[in-house]
């Protein structure tokens, strides 16, 4: 039997983690099971022993996986087995991603792959704030070179108060969800959706949620120690030529320096005027000597670029396109920038421009989720697509990516917000990144909120967002916090900090930091900063359009809904879906129906309005309670000899006796000249308590002819009257 090495870990609330290496997976350069309740997730982690010859870069790849088991379920789908990542599968490996990946030393290069698997789980423990701890216990346990360990941990606020890690059930009740990641010092990674709280709302949510993951790290610390992991191996990725190194600075920066001041607000122009230095200093090599040489010189130039527009930025407070630290690019919007959408518009932020369309929908437009630990229906979509041509590379457009999914969710928390509860329409709000130079997601939340009001989307406020960046050199007190940053700023900074909200508070944020000893002062600053840059792009957005269109744009559809008790459901369906069918085939306009906390809800949708009255009322005739003395229109079914069966109301069929057809008297139904099919109309008067059955009359709605006398029937046997007479007086007697 193996022994595993096991360390645990206490959540404030009691709750209890456990985090074991040596018994599974022991192939791998490290293995992790962690537990929390009936939630288990197994974290593995494998290293190349070399780089890839020319790899400059950090080549990590997060996977996270839930299999459809750990929840006692069977996947869907013809095959029946687990297929591509889901979204909120991607999310997560982005979530776990971006808190390893600035951690591993920046001349390490080899393929590193980390896969997270939830192999059991209840329903009421969220899997995917553990996802972070468990990556980073592998790594911990491992001899691969890592600056960590991390942690993440969600937080919520729930009436008032930070709960670490809440369950499903009570993140429900929270106004904030807030994923954080973090080592036992700094941290690294924020992201998540809240309902319009202040800044100073959030840095206690950060606060407290650094404070629940320095005992983790804490952990991971002692498991490694006691795994005997605490000396990595060691690698050597890179070769250097310092020499070289010290020539490009001398020959170089002085004129990178010149580029970075010079504020030319061209992306292209600027990125040709830094190129042209560096091909100027390997002109004077040959051709030979660039195949060992370039390589080196392409990186070392790199430091350089990078070296000079930090100093620029320090010392003179001068960005790469000339503005000034708080300064906001030159904004321009359009609404109804397309003749057809329901809605559409264009946002444009400096050499950022989204084009965002909003498409109306009904109920069958739902999409549908079939996660693991998640099911049901979402009514608001938001795609965000990132064609090549933004940034103007030369390059085939696949499928959607990570970071398309990634930044969509991001601009999809910022709005979702501010959708009215009970809104009938399914909403899709697309965004087409046209031009790319920093933070297009922030792009998407303004020209997804000027589309939504364009299209009469009845949003509760409109919301814009900002992407703050950081310079900050090592060892030194000196910083810069940018807004509105630049691809290169993101690229070659410290922090992209994006921040979404209202006039009244924040919904929606993400940050990545790249730099250690960030200061919870320093993110304060980038707050109130990223506010007043908020403001000033909410009142370019309002001066685009006010608020939402008063009417719907012709093309949309019109919804309309009713509600309807539970037990009519079934006779609006019919059998097989035979009435419903034939009230969309005769009205035109498309009916859904769904039981919802015991009432029917019903949407009826059409391009006119004609058509979904017309639907509604032959609904409402299904659902009316047939009342004594009412008036309907019926449609005959059945001759009888006695009279005629009448379809007053859908599915209640009432008797019209021969006797109630006219005042004239009929012998045979013959002579009333009535036929199957024929439309009239009946008064209801008289429901038999007993058997339920209706009583209708046409002679009620006749005029009376004068003179009339109703002739009482004859009696064929007079002696039974004569007999209880005789009964009464001898009873009397």
């Amino acid at each position: 039997m193996i022994n595993p090495i096991v360390k645990t870990i206490e959540l404030p609330d009691g709750r209890v983690i456990t985090l074991e290496t040596g018994k599974l997976a022991k192939q791998a350069d490290g293995a992790v099971v962690l537990r929390m309740g009936k939630t288990v997730l197994l974290a593995t982690v494998c290293a190349a022993k070399d780089a890839v010859p020319g790899t400059d870069f950090m080549p990590l790849q997060v996977e996270y996986k839930e299999k459809f088991s750990a929840f006692g379920r069977f996947p869907g789908g013809f095959t029946r087995r687990e297929g591509r990542a889901s979204d909120y599968e991607i999310l997560t490996c982005r979530l776990v991603d971006r808190a390893l990946r600035p951690l591993f030393p920046d001349d390490f290069h080899a393929e590193v792959y980390v896969n997270i698997i939830l192999f059991s789980a209840d329903g009421v423990d969220m899997p995917d704030a553990l996802a972070g701890l468990a990556a980073s216990a592998a790594l911990a346990v491992s001899d691969i070179p890592f600056g960590g360990p991390i942690s993440e941990v969600r937080v919520a606020r729930i009436d008032g108060k930070f709960v670490i890690d809440p369950t499903f059930q009570q993140l429900e009740q929270a106004d904030m969800d807030i994923m954080v990641g973090a080592t036992y010092d700094n941290i690294m990674m924020v992201e998540g959706e809240m309902k319009e709280v202040s800044e100073a709302d959030l840095l206690e949510a950060m606060k407290a949620a650094h404070e629940a993951i320095k005992p983790q790290c804490k952990a991971q610390m002692e498991l490694m120690e006691a795994v005997g992991k605490t000396v990595k191996r060691t690698y050597c990725h890179e070769e250097n030529d310092e020499d070289l190194r010290k020539a490009v600075h001398e020959a170089c920066y002085a004129k990178a320096y010149a580029i970075a001041e010079s504020g030319n607000r061209d992306k292209h122009a600027r990125q040709d005027a830094f190129d042209a230095i560096r091909d100027e200093f390997k002109a004077q090599y040959t051709e030979e000597e660039l195949e060992t040489k370039g390589p080196l010189i392409d990186r070392y130039y790199h430091d350089v670029e990078k070296e000079a527009m930090r100093r620029c930025i320090l010392d003179e407070g001068k960005r790469l396109d000339g503005r000034k630290t708080t300064e906001i690019r030159p904004i321009w919007c359009e609404v109804s920038a397309l003749p057809y959408p329901h809605g559409s518009a264009i946002f444009t932020r400096g050499e950022t421009q989204s084009l965002s369309t909003v498409t109306l929908g009904t109920k069958m437009d739902e999409k549908i989720i079939d996660d693991v630990l998640n099911q049901g229906k979402e009514r608001f979509l938001l795609h965000y697509n990132f064609p090549p041509f933004s940034t103007g590379e030369a390059k085939a457009q696949r499928g959607v990516g990570r970071r398309e999914i990634g930044h969509g969710h991001l601009a999809w928390r910022a709005l979702k917000g501010m959708i009215p509860e009970n809104y009938p329409y399914v909403i899709r709000v697309m965004s087409d990144i046209l031009e790319s130079n920093g933070s297009s997601s922030m792009a998407t939340v303004c020209a997804g909120t000027l589309a939504l009001m364009d299209a009469g989307v009845p949003i509760k406020k409109p919301v814009s967002g900002i992407a703050m960046g950081l310079i900050k050199n090592a060892g030194e007190d000196k910083y810069a916090v940018l807004s509105d940053i630049l691809g290169d700023e993101d690229h070659l900074g410290d922090m992209d900090f994006k921040v979404t909200g209202t006039k009244d508070g924040i919904t929606a944020t993400q940050m990545d930091i790249k730099v250690d000893g960030l200061s919870f002062d320093i993110l304060e600053k980038a707050l109130a900063q990223a506010r007043e840059g908020r403001m000033h792009i909410l009142g370019k957005l309002t001066e685009t359009i006010a608020e939402p269109r008063a009417e719907l744009k012709e093309n949309a559809p019109r919804i309309e809904t009713m509600e309807i008790p539970k037990e009519f459901i079934g006779a609006v369906i019919g059998p097989g879906g035979k009435i419903i069918q034939g009230i969309q085939e005769e009205s035109g306009a498309i009916v859904t129906i769904e039981e919802i906390d015991n009432i029917g809800r019903i949407e009826v949708a059409a391009s006119n309005k004609a058509s979904i009255e017309a639907a509604i009322k032959m609904i409402k005739a299904i659902v009316a309670i047939p009342e004594v003395g009412e008036v309907y229109k019926g449609k005959i079914r059945s001759i009888m000899p006695y009279g005629a069966f009448v379809e007053f109301l859908p599915g209640k069929d009432g008797l019209l006796h021969i006797s109630e057809i006219d005042w004239k008297r009929f012998e045979t139904m013959e002579e009333t000249g009535l036929q199957e099919g024929d439309e009239v109309e009946v008064k209801l008067l008289e429901i038999d308590p007993k058997t339920g059955k209706f009583k209708l009359s046409r002679k009620a709605l006749l005029p009376k002819p004068e003179g009339y006398e109703e002739k009482k029937p004859e009696r064929k046997n007079d002696n039974r009257r004569g007999k209880g007479e005789r009964k009464d007086k001898e009873n009397k007697q």
